[in-house]
């Protein structure tokens, strides 16, 4: 009997994110996958993950320039190309992509600006090819409740969402260190971090955001604000000293993160720990939006990146009633003994007074009625089971899902649509309409192609 035909890969962008792909291809869905090769323009971190595939599953991988995409493609007949490189490349290497031959698979954001939105909008419909986002959150089990739970109409029509994302001084202070500190690079946290979050709000209404307003600015991070609060700022977290700041990020403390980026500075100059209180920072930490949807409902949005916590709260209004979703990802971040800040199991041992932890809720109220939870079930591994569903239905292809949680380009453009026109209005003080950002245009072509 002839063996089933593998789907053919290859993976652009061999940083910290690629890893969940490389081993879902290699491990659990060998079977129908083939990872072909790695390409990165940094060498150091395509030999570290030849190393990791070589003595985890006894191979090695091909690897080529990103420059050379089109061409691998064409040669090697590549089904379809993962893309988890920097945002501000996703466009150039989704449309050569496509128009080699091969689908697409690409992190969140799509792109980060109405130019690349319309690179990108055209090649899919030239070639008709898909391009698929991976908004894992949509497969977090909580979400998928809350969806459902406005699907069943249980609270009438929705009128309106209050949605506050905390990102804290683990996660969120990650931002002012990296690539994504330069706005040009990320289109900041409205459009790399909150894309997921407008993502969710964009499926949970099944509608489609009209007209932005926001406001926000750098309030923490960054050389003036540590000026002004008489702060010392590290220009890296690497040195001698690291364990004094919880904020300075040792490359040393961490032997993954020591090979994929502090062994490979010298190939390109890329450092991975600069100070979040020193340098050039271009991006907000403290945002707040409104969004009206074409439906009618509309979004009050905020995100802070200085937390003491990590999580979300999301209020959904309706006719008949209010759901309420509260989740704490992170209790809180303790600095360990002479080291960088840790993720403690929190909660209240008579050592503290402090009462919240790790954990999750789900309330339906509706009129005239007592508060009810509603069950969330949770599967195996990370964001409750959503990354395993997520990679199935990649590598396997999607089975009747009445959530419609797979995303393809539409739903990318439509979460990148509210950051950008965030960003404009940040820029000019004003509410921003999707069609005046030039994004409309965009969004129609592609649906005539996809429908």
């Amino acid at each position: 009997m002839t063996a089933p035909t593998r789907t053919r890969y290859v993976l652009i962008g061999t940083g910290n994110r690629c890893e969940m792909y490389l081993t879902a291809i290699l491990g659990e869905h060998s079977d129908v996958a083939e990872l072909v090769a790695l390409s990165d323009p940094n060498p150091g971190r395509i030999e570290y993950y030849q190393d990791v595939v070589e003595q985890t599953f006894g191979q090695r991988l091909d690897a080529f320039d990103p420059a050379q995409l089109a061409d691998y493609v064409a040669e090697h007949e590549i089904n379809r190309v993962i893309i988890t490189s920097p945002d501000y490349t996703h466009a150039d290497l989704v449309c050569a992509a496509l128009r080699a031959g091969a689908d697409v698979i690409v992190e969140k954001p799509l792109t980060l600006d109405a130019a690349s939105t319309t690179c990108i909008a055209a090649a899919v419909a030239e070639t008709g090819r898909e391009v698929i986002v991976t908004f894992n959150y949509r497969y977090s089990p909580r979400n998928t409740a809350l969806k459902k739970a406005i699907d069943d109409g249980l609270i009438g029509e929705v009128t309106s969402i209050d949605f506050s994302w905390v990102l804290d001084t683990v996660h969120g202070a990650d931002y002012f260190r990296r690539w994504h500190r330069i706005k040009e690079n990320s289109g900041g946290l409205l459009v790399h971090k909150s894309s997921h979050h407008f993502d969710l709000v964009n499926w949970w209404l099944s509608d489609t955001p009209q007209r932005v307003f926001a406001a926000g600015g750098l309030k923490f991070y960054g050389p003036d604000n540590a000026a002004r609060r008489g702060q010392q700022a590290s220009e890296r977290g690497t040195h001698e000293h690291s364990e004094a700041d919880p904020f300075d990020l040792d490359l040393r403390s961490d032997r993954r993160l020591e090979k994929l980026y502090l062994d490979s500075e010298h190939h390109d100059g890329y450092r991975r720990d600069q100070g979040v209180f020193a340098g050039e920072i271009e991006i907000e930490d403290n945002l707040a939006l409104t969004v009206e949807y074409e439906g009618g409902p509309v979004l009050s949005y905020s995100l802070n990146a200085h937390s003491p916590w990590e999580g979300y709260r999301v209020a959904v209004n309706g006719t008949a009633g209010r759901l309420e979703l509260d989740v704490v990802e992170r209790a809180a971040v303790l600095p360990a003994a002479g080291g960088n800040p840790v993720d403690p199991s929190f909660s209240d041992d008579g050592q503290n007074t402090a009462v919240r932890s790790k954990g999750e809720k789900l309330v339906l109220q509706r009129h005239w009625g007592p508060a009810e939870e509603l069950e969330i079930i949770n599967g195996e591994g990370s964001h409750g089971g959503g990354d395993a569903l997520l990679l199935e239905e990649l590598f396997r292809g999607t089975t009747v899902d009445r959530y419609s949680r797979q995303a393809g380009f539409l739903d990318g453009a439509r979460a990148i649509a509210v950051g950008i026109c965030g960003n404009q209005s940040l820029e000019s003080g004003q509410a921003v309409a999707v069609e005046q950002a030039g994004l409309g245009v965009n969004l129609a072509l592609v649906e005539r192609v996809q429908v």
